[in-house]
């Protein structure tokens, strides 16, 4: 085992390490750089995973990497009593390109820091406390965005969470209309427009649309939680485009900076924004907003544009979404389902074990990619939008010869399963 191994096991977490040592990922990382990644043993691994969506640019983008450099040698931290540039323009910049009328914007650090605020925000907005989420939906580990997290694996441990906080079935109009029909006092329906960690679930044509006219008939605030999904990584700006659907409430991170600093956002029409107007310290984060992440994400907004990366996206997502469904198609036995929109994509196996060894098999031919949190039989694909297209076929080729590779095992699989 290696040192650095050791100082996980001793001052990290052991499981952790146990984690790192059984899937073959027990080496050091030391250097990145587009869609690859480097470690202390010389091994060169495709990244295929992107930490979660975090690396739509890749790893190290040279545009990125000068902005957060030159913001460095002028003012990486907020002074808090004088206003800032970057931060004033990301702003702009994201109310210019986000749908509809979203507007204003509070800077964090994270994802689950932008729900937490978004929370909090449709609950002084509206006066209303009840929260609709989605069950299998994931939100982040904070309180609040645990609340609304929809698995009980996470959520039951840390239980009490915030009151009046209902779940139902993502996708379903029907269990929507019920559960508003049984309150009248819902705030808000927070929604992932793609679930992520819930196993890449794609809901039905025209959801969003029926979704938020529902909203705007009851009163009730749409946060839509793109943490995952903006910026791209669905073959659109916003998943929420496709259908012309418009949020009060946006919640964005990951890969909004670039892969290099770490910066989440909520964006909100003015009709919403009400309570942060009439007191601007209701709300605060220290580094939420800092120069630097904000440097950051214009670069990161800069390139998506003018790179095309949207379209990118689109492109080899369809690509590599045919391309595995007649894998599926050949393999039926193994491969229950592909499904995804964009450059993120679902797989989702037969049987428990086959997660497992798709994983390690992947490691051995030196690509990463992972499971959903929220279902382990599912193997989540999220390169990076501008990977090169022989990249993308490797890849794709090697998921190919390892699922034939369990078609042949596929006795040995459903006895480790009984």
């Amino acid at each position: 085992m290696s040192s650095l191994l050791l100082q996980y096991e001793k001052n990290i977490n052991p499981s952790m390490a146990r984690i790192f040592r059984f899937m073959g990922l027990g080496t050091e990382a030391v250097r990145a750089e587009g869609s690859y990644v480097y470690d202390d043993q010389g091994n060169c691994y495709l990244d295929f995973l992107g930490n979660f969506g975090v690396f739509n640019l890749g790893h190290r983008h040279p545009r990125v990497l000068e902005a957060v450099r030159q913001q460095l040698e002028k003012l990486p931290q907020t002074t808090r009593y004088l206003v800032d540039r970057p931060t004033a323009e990301l702003a702009a910049l994201l109310a210019e390109v986000t749908p509809g009328d979203l507007q204003y914007s509070f800077f964090c650090n994270s994802g689950a820091e932008a729900v937490e605020g978004a929370i909090k925000l449709a609950r002084l907005s509206t006066g209303k406390k009840g929260i609709i989420s989605t069950f299998n939906s994931f939100h982040g580990k904070t309180m609040g965005a645990l609340t609304v997290s929809g698995r009980e694996l996470f959520r039951k441990p840390c239980e009490p969470l915030l009151p009046q906080v209902e779940h139902i079935a993502f996708g379903d109009i029907d269990a929507l209309k019920k559960v508003i029909a049984n309150h009248s006092d819902w705030a808000a329906l927070v929604l992932e427009p793609i679930q992520g960690e819930g196993g890449v679930q794609v809901p039905p044509k025209g959801y969003l649309r029926q979704v938020e006219d529902i909203c705007r008939n009851e009163g009730i605030l749409l946060i839509l939680d793109e943490v995952q999904t903006g910026l791209g990584r669905s073959g659109y700006f916003f998943v929420c485009e496709k259908e012309e659907v418009v949020p009060d409430i946006l919640c964005l991170a990951k890969a909004l900076g670039g892969g290099v600093m770490p910066i989440g956002a909520i964006v909100g029409r003015p009709t919403v924004w009400e309570p942060f107007l009439e007191n601007p310290f209701i709300h605060t984060s220290t580094f939420g907003g800092n120069p630097l992440a904000c440097a950051a994400a214009l670069a990161t907004i800069k390139v998506i544009i003018e790179e095309e990366l949207v379209q990118q996206s689109r492109e080899k997502g369809n690509k590599a979404l045919t391309y595995l469904q007649q894998v599926a198609a050949n393999h039926a036995d193994v491969i229950v389902e592909v499904r995804g929109q964009g450059l993120l994509i679902g797989i989702e196996l037969a049987h428990e074990g086959m997660g497992g060894y798709m994983i390690n098999r992947m490691v051995e031919e030196k690509i990463i990619v992972g499971y959903t949190l929220n279902n382990s039989r599912v193997i989540r694909l999220e390169p990076p939008l501008n990977i090169a297209m022989e990249d993308l076929e490797r890849a794709l080729d090697r998921i190919a010869t390892i699922t034939k590779e369990m078609t042949d095992q596929r006795e040995d699989f459903m006895e480790s399963t009984q």
